[in-house]
């Protein structure tokens, strides 16, 4: 194969390298599989006859700070698109710098929110600059990776969905001409849905799911072009409080025999969905607030924990009609159900609080002056002043996005989002501290108020009427270096009714070579889990997802440390 021309659409049929050439694509995300398995899946990927990666690239995960860059470890983009090219995959590059992918922010940095004139996805010179900051570390790393440079990238996409967003005739040139004059040369590509196709495309065009006015559109606006449905969806994601989104396996090969048949390329979205691990789930706002479950299972070919399903043996006979060439499919890795964590240590949220910060009235998360003042990401943030008085308590829509109350650290009553007022004890008298605990559920990942997903409080707290004043901050962000600097903290033997908010600290015992495994907690009510410092994701109740996929790679053989953030009391038994 010539490597002097890459991918081309100039005809009714794709070419690469000259010849003919059919898209048969899979979305797996690096980030959402622990390193150790990306050449387990990549190859499972490759044996049910997917010839092509796609794959985002997370701004947010990749620039946590302004100045602050990481491509390392399980963020090793260079490492993962060279996986592909080793075992036979070529690459769809999907850079952003806005990608959705039901990530927080949509993979935009929180603190791109501290410009208070910001606006998002748009030429803005604050956004702008950003964004080639980003870029100018970002882009050189893959441009050696391209196809006529000998590498697997084939295509790389020009942001995402813009035509349903559209606010800025100018932006998605700019962000074109920002790819290319930092030298990408391969074939750039654009992805949204039926109705706004006219306003998001640049060079190539995609569709999201098969439909024969789709066809006719873009047949219209390129005509004799190829075909390619960059995101046919094999599942769907769940909110909490939902239920869980399956598809079934029939309807899904029967669409893609279709798109195959009309001689048309196609990108499963997603092959194999992963973890959202941490604090990476997004958010829904309409038509009500709902946020994203850690799992991100997306009832693909392969499960969460890389497993077999119906749709891969359906699809990969499918697939084998068109690409005869099958390596054998890989083993599975064996799933252990170990013995229950021990519990055994309790840490107040009182005695945890690690960071104070004065402040006349309430400052949103993102405008904190932590993290080398950019402000707080994820976690919870807590907000405590003197009161003199009882009374009733507003927030307005000012808590993002739930709150639990205190007076002198006594629980009260909890604020979810909007309105929320609470009648407290009128004859109160003396000084008392009231506490706010803000939890940040996660922003919201798609949609036109991308500039309003500031978290914790966002405005004014009442008190009888009066905005609340002179408030201590605690930034309580969750991140590793904040889990590691509680072996500190003064951690006491866990008591029959320990209070909440608190930590809990357990062991899990794992014999001999660490095992996948899943994490279940019937009896808690909501807060975050921890095996060996690394967050594994929220749990809550409240469903669907009922147990927390623990890879065997985040275990040691022995002893693992076991800590819940429990920011809400156990429930009745």
């Amino acid at each position: 194969m010539s490597r002097k021309v890459g991918l081309s659409a100039n005809s009714s049929q794709f070419t690469l390298g000259g010849e003919p050439f059919r898209i048969l694509g899979g979305s797996i995300h690096y980030f959402r599989v622990p390193r150790a398995y990306w050449r387990d899946r990549l190859m499972k990927m490759k044996a049910c006859g997917i010839n092509t990666l796609t794959t985002y690239v997370p701004w947010s995960l990749h620039q946590p700070e302004r100045g602050v860059f990481n491509f390392h470890t399980q963020l090793d983009l260079i490492a993962y698109i060279s996986l592909a090219a080793e075992l036979g995959l070529w690459v769809i590059l999907r850079p952003g710098p806005y990608i959705s992918s039901e990530l927080d922010l949509g993979g935009l940095p929180s603190w791109l929110l501290r410009d208070g004139s910001m606006r998002l996805r748009t030429t803005h010179p604050g956004f702008a600059q950003a964004v080639n900051a980003f870029f100018d570390k970002l882009i050189p790393k893959v441009v050696p990776l391209q196809f006529k440079k000998g590498g697997p990238i084939i295509a790389v996409q020009v942001e995402n969905e813009y035509g349903s967003f559209a606010k800025d005739d100018s932006y998605m040139l700019f962000i074109k001409e920002a790819l290319e004059s930092r030298g990408i040369s391969e074939l750039l590509l654009t992805s949204d849905n039926h109705n706004t196709i006219k306003s998001g495309g640049v060079d190539g065009g995609t569709l999201q799911k098969l439909n024969q006015r789709d066809i006719q559109d873009l047949n219209a606006i390129q005509p004799n072009s190829p075909f390619l449905v960059m995101d046919y969806w094999t599942g769907w994601y769940d909110v909490w409080g939902d239920l869980h989104h399956v598809l079934p396996p029939e309807d899904m090969v029967s669409t893609v025999r279709e798109i195959l048949r009309r001689g048309m390329s196609v990108n499963l979205y997603m092959f194999h969905g992963g973890s959202s691990f941490g604090f990476m789930s997004g958010a829904l706002a309409d038509p009500s607030y709902k946020a994203l479950v850690p799992s991100y299972d997306y009832d693909a070919p392969l499960s969460e924990a890389g497993e077999y399903t119906p749709k891969y043996h359906l699809l990969r006979d499918l697939l084998s009609r068109y690409n005869s060439n099958f390596p054998d499919m890989p083993a599975l890795h064996y799933r252990e159900a170990y013995e229950p964590a021990i519990m055994y240590q309790h840490l107040s949220l009182w005695d945890a609080l690690s960071f104070t910060e004065g402040s006349l009235k309430p400052l949103s998360m993102e405008n904190l002056p932590v993290n080398n003042r950019n402000g707080q990401s994820y976690g919870y943030t807590l907000y405590e002043t003197s009161i003199f008085s009882g009374g009733s308590l507003k927030s307005g829509d000012n808590v993002r996005d739930r709150a639990l109350v205190f007076v002198d650290r006594s629980y009260i009553v909890l604020a979810i989002k909007t309105c929320k007022r609470h009648k407290g004890n009128q004859s109160l008298q003396g000084q008392r501290t009231l506490s706010l605990l803000v939890e940040n559920c996660g922003r919201v990942h798609h949609g036109r108020d991308l500039d309003k997903q500031h978290k914790g409080l966002v405005g004014d707290i009442l008190l009888n009427n009066i905005p609340l004043r002179d408030f201590t901050i605690y930034s309580l962000d969750m991140k590793p270096s904040f889990i590691d600097s509680l072996y500190q903290a003064p951690w006491k033997t866990l008591p029959e009714t320990p209070s909440f908010p608190g930590f809990f600290m357990g062991r899990l015992f794992a014999y001999g070579y660490p095992s996948d495994t899943f994490m279940r907690l019937p009896g808690w009510e909501k807060g975050v889990v921890f095996i060996n410092g690394l967050n594994l994701g929220r749990y809550w109740s409240i469903g669907p997802q009922q147990a927390l996929y623990l890879p065997g790679p985040f275990l040691n053989s022995g002893h693992n440390q076991v800590q819940l953030c429990t920011n809400w009391r156990l429930l009745e038994e």
